[in-house]
């Protein structure tokens, strides 16, 4: 059976967890990462579509963080212009 392919939002899930996971070993661990943060490692990752993607694909992100023995402790959203963050941290 050939694989699946990832869908556009998938795609964008898996890029959202690599973008943490950079993010996080560069600046020190644990780490919170605001959407600004975000946005400067990674520009097409909008906080609409970063929303999106942890609530649709929240799976894809947390794999993507435990390759790299990273964690996805926290995530929080205070809606739109408010911000939101991730607490990352060391895979236990």
């Amino acid at each position: 059976m050939a694989p699946r392919k990832m869908s556009a939002s998938e795609t964008k899930a898996r890029d959202l967890g690599f973008a943490l996971a950079r993010i996080a070993e560069s600046e020190g661990i644990p780490a919170a990462i605001g959407v600004d943060r975000l946005r400067q490692a990674s520009p097409r990752l909008t906080p609409l579509a970063v929303g999106q993607m942890v609530r649709k694909h929240r799976d894809i992100v947390e794999n993507v963080l435990a390759d790299r023995g990273l964690a996805l402790a926290d995530y929080a959203d205070q809606g739109p212009g408010r911000g939101m963050e991730f607490a990352i941290e060391q895979a236990a």
